[in-house]
């Protein structure tokens, strides 16, 4: 019956259109209070000793972080160098996505947020330049997954915490498989796009290229 009142109760929270996470904490908190004899000092307590974790101050920061690159044009400076890069070969705009994906996955630790800055730059412009849209779509979602594989990770933050290994080394163990990612999505977009003769960009002389780095690297 227990069981039963409290599911109703999450579906019903829901239904009006609340976000999950509160309606899940709202659920819990009636569980504990009407269904419990648990003492509301204990719940408290319980709550402030889960975030008392300085490694957990990390994530909103991350998150913020990421805010700020997507909001304050980062995420395009990042991609004209990465095209400047790579635009000239096959593919070339998917390659400056796969390559602006890994160097915002650098600063960012989020699939998601990469996902969103870059995808909104990029896809657009390969569907204007004539690339297929479930082409270009596939290339941003598999390299926004380097977003939780380089460090630094929010994942890894949170695993981290919760085994209690070193967050450092995991951040170390990700460059090696992120960057060999970075590699193969290139080779792979490369080739498909050489195999269906996708267009290709002019190439960049080493003037805009120098000056889209360092416009990319100071963000």
């Amino acid at each position: 019956m227990r069981a039963a009142t409290i599911f109703a109760l999450l579906i019903a929270l829901m239904l009006t259109g609340i976000p999950v996470s509160i309606a899940l904490g709202l659920t819990v908190l009636t569980f504990l209070f009407t269904l419990t004899a648990v003492p509301i000092e204990a719940v408290s307590m319980k709550l402030f000793t889960g975030i008392e974790s300085f490694e957990i101050m990390a994530i909103p920061f991350f998150i913020l972080a990421g805010n700020f690159l997507t909001h304050g044009g980062v995420a395009r400076r990042m991609i004209n160098f990465a095209t400047s890069l790579v635009g000239h070969w096959h593919g070339g705009l998917g390659l400056a996505g796969i390559v602006a994906c890994s160097m915002f996955a650098l600063v960012c630790g989020s699939s998601v947020a990469t996902v969103a800055a870059v995808g909104a730059i990029v896809l657009p412009e390969m569907v204007r330049n004539g690339y297929p849209m479930r082409f270009g779509a596939g290339i941003i979602t598999v390299a926004g997954s380097l977003g939780i594989l380089m460090l630094p990770s929010i994942p890894k933050i949170i695993y981290a915490i919760s085994t209690n290994t070193s967050i450092g080394a995991l951040f170390v163990a990700g460059l090696l498989p992120g960057t060999l990612l970075t590699s193969m999505l290139c080779v792979v977009t490369w080739f498909l796009a050489r195999k269906r003769n996708y267009p290709r960009m002019t190439k960049a002389s080493w003037a805009e290229t120098w000056h889209a780095f360092r416009e990319s690297i100071w963000g």
